[in-house]
């Protein structure tokens, strides 16, 4: 029998935050509590948002707002990296980030966590950003895939090509 297999992979869906964005700049542009305040998002890269507004507390605001519609759109709040206002000209900004791809580093703490903990003759392999998990029995990818989600990673997972 062949081996079952899946790859761990931390993404951020860009349309779906590009949909995120859009749905936060219209509930920016409609409330009550942010009309007058200069309260904008924008997408200032393929990875990146920023955030203005005239006020320190209108642009933390902003940001839970946005941190809302993320949740909404099923993307996970462990990829958003969000800076501290900072005041520029006559606005503060905040930058928020997304990390995609898993690191070398959380590469290693992964398959150390499924050879430590996860079921006997799980194999794991390093590719580039992913990490693929190969075992005879589905049960054990199951398994393992449970233990990633209730393992405390600072690191949003997902897990695809499940054969």
């Amino acid at each position: 029998m062949a081996d079952s297999s899946f790859d761990i992979v931390s993404r951020v869906d860009g349309q779906e935050l590009d949909n995120a964005i859009n749905q936060t700049q219209r509930e920016l542009a409609t409330r009550f509590d942010f009309k007058g305040t200069g309260a904008q998002i924008e997408r200032s890269g393929e990875l990146t948002v920023t955030l203005h507004a005239e006020t320190e507390e209108r642009v933390n605001a902003a940001l839970d707002v946005f941190k809302d519609r993320l949740v909404r759109r099923e993307i996970s709040l462990k990829a958003l990296r969000a800076s501290e206002p900072r005041l520029s000209g006559k606005q503060y900004l905040i930058a928020a980030t997304f990390t995609a791809g898993i690191s070398g580093e959380h590469a290693k703490r992964i398959t150390k966590l499924i050879r430590d903990e996860g079921p006997k003759g799980v194999r794991t392999q390093v590719t580039g950003e992913e990490v693929r998990v190969s075992s005879k029995s589905r049960d054990d990818l199951q398994a393992t895939i449970t233990l990633l989600r209730e393992a405390d990673l600072d690191l949003a997972l997902q897990f695809v090509n499940y054969r």
